[in-house]
């Protein structure tokens, strides 16, 4: 598991976005263009998986909940995986930690990836994300 601490004046969602951004983008580097799939979200109140054979979406009652812990400086939990890779990450306040089952190289890409990101006024998220992590407005 690799964690990183980080300073950033970006607001929770865009935040969260950025993370979720490139834990797919860095984990497509060895796992090509497998879909990218949310398997489960815990929050301290409540723990999101998908129904059925459905996609986990970030809905906005998701996204709210979400956000809402993220600015309270609350434990979020994701189970993802894509491809052959599972990865667990969390993200409490400032601190986000990252493990992976089949490559720890990915762990440290995605780390130092976010070292930069999370500190600027604009992180690099590809426009084309978004809409496959959200339900289709």
């Amino acid at each position: 598991m690799k964690t990183l601490e980080f300073d950033s004046r970006l607001d929770s969602r865009k935040k969260l976005m950025a993370i979720l951004f490139w834990t797919n983008r860095k984990t497509a580097r060895t796992e090509g263009c497998a879909p990218f799939l949310i398997k489960k979200i815990s929050t301290e109140e409540k723990t999101y998986t998908p129904e059925g054979k459905k996609l986990l979406k970030l809905t906005d009652e998701i996204m709210d909940h979400i956000i809402e812990d993220i600015d309270n400086g609350k434990p979020i939990e994701f189970e993802i995986s894509m491809g052959k890779e599972f990865i667990r990450a969390q993200l409490e306040g400032n601190i986000f930690s990252v493990s992976t089952e089949k490559s720890g190289e990915i762990e440290d890409e995605i780390i130092e990836k976010l070292e930069t990101e999370l500190t600027k006024k604009y992180p690099s998220v590809c426009s084309s994300f978004k809409p496959r992590v959200t339900p289709k407005s």
